[in-house]
């Protein structure tokens, strides 16, 4: 009698499971979680492997489109990681099926990238590398802390920082290598906005969702349900442009860095090139998926209805939008929606959010940025150490 009346353990015995999210979500754990760990163990001996032997035969060319491929590959798990972002409220509430809403964001993710390139100007002036071999191997140690960190917060399925894990790695194989950090700008565009952004979307959601009750106070909750659902397509599809806009200009930020390191460019403008493959990187990873992520935020953190899944999604993407396009500053999308998620949910009590998931989303926040600066650290030294 239980099984009938459990959703998830239903859906995951009828035919019709393939589009539930926890059923796919169980599949992507049994299909990918061990290919997935050797995978990034081969990837970062073969580039720390590349990247000595480049150093030693003074390859700067080949150092350097090796660096382009480990920032693209970053790219790629910034959208399988964060793709859940966008979707889960949506996918969650039965607005979109999962297979629907991964190729609508993948979409609106490929056009955000395109609008804009402020914030990956700010990524690429975090630091400031040394010149040549050298700067090569700080810019891609700093991006295999990030991929690492990404991984390993995907494998227990937390909604941690991919833009956060990606200063982080960029700052740690900084400092690793004495090059000069920009600490103005990590306080100001980084730092600040780290921890403002989600107070300011747990706010603006709950306000949200309290306007929305009161509007529909009188309203049939059945019908109300449905048409959310509608709008919820609207919401889902302007966060995911807005998942673009800031996560693809990070990696076009890193890449930048590189080409500025070997005199490629000038760090004035972002070359078309590199606008293209960062916002194809991504889009293409955000339809690989990230289940796991999408359970957590979906089901775990609260229980969603159209109307709470609809405020947390049209909030989470007003901060997007106005950061990227008025200050410039890469905040992390995954902080954004998760508060304004349990900002939509503490409308109906404080307990209704599981603050229990929520402090373990909040011990990933505060741990990203320096676990990826360890790893960035210690790939650096390697490197460097054997190429030398």
């Amino acid at each position: 009698m239980s099984t009938a009346k459990d959703p998830g353990v239903t859906a995951t015995r009828e035919p019709a499971a393939e589009d539930d999210p926890a059923s796919l979500g169980e599949q992507a754990t049994r299909r990918v979680t061990g290919r997935a760990w050797l995978l990034l163990l081969a990837g970062i001996l073969i580039v720390m492997i590349g990247g000595a032997l480049g150093l030693r035969s003074d390859a700067q060319m080949a150092v350097l489109v090796l660096v382009v491929v480990v920032a693209l590959v970053f790219d790629y798990t910034n959208g399988f990681h964060d793709a859940a972002n966008a979707i889960a409220t949506a996918v969650s509430t039965r607005a979109l099926t999962p297979r629907v809403a991964l190729g609508m964001a993948a979409a609106m993710n490929m056009i955000g990238a395109l609008l804009g390139v402020g914030v990956a100007k700010t990524v690429s002036e975090v630091i400031t590398p040394p010149d040549g071999l050298h700067g090569l191997t700080v810019v891609a140690a700093g991006v295999l802390g990030a991929i690492t960190w990404n991984l390993i917060t995907w494998y227990f399925g937390l909604p941690s920082s991919s833009s956060h894990a990606l200063i982080g790695g960029v700052v740690g194989a900084g400092l690793a290598s004495l090059s000069d950090v920009n600490w103005h700008t990590v306080v100001e565009k980084v730092a600040v906005p780290m921890v403002v952004s989600p107070v300011v979307g747990f706010c603006l959601a709950y306000l949200g969702m309290v306007a929305i009750l009161w509007i529909f106070r009188r309203a049939n909750p059945s019908r109300v349900g449905r048409r959310f659902r509608i709008a919820q397509t609207m919401s889902a599809s302007s966060l995911a442009l807005g998942h673009g806009l800031q996560d693809a200009q990070k990696t076009m930020g890193i890449i930048v860095l590189a080409l500025v390191t070997t005199g490629h460019a000038d760090g004035s403008t972002v070359p078309w090139w590199v606008v293209i493959v960062c916002a194809g990187a991504l889009s293409a990873g955000t339809y690989a998926g990230g289940w796991r992520i999408m359970r957590t935020l979906g089901r775990k953190v609260i229980e969603v209805d159209p109307p709470k899944g609809f405020a947390a999604e049209a909030t989470a993407s007003v901060v997007l939008y106005t950061t990227a396009f008025i200050w410039h500053a890469p905040i992390s999308t995954t902080h954004t929606i998760t508060s304004a998620i349990m900002g939509a949910g503490a409308t109906k009590r404080l307990s209704a959010v599981r603050w229990g998931v929520a402090g373990n989303i909040l011990v990933a926040w505060v741990l990203t940025m320096p676990a990826a600066a360890l790893v960035a650290a210690i790939v650096y030294y390697v490197v460097h150490f054997f190429g030398a």
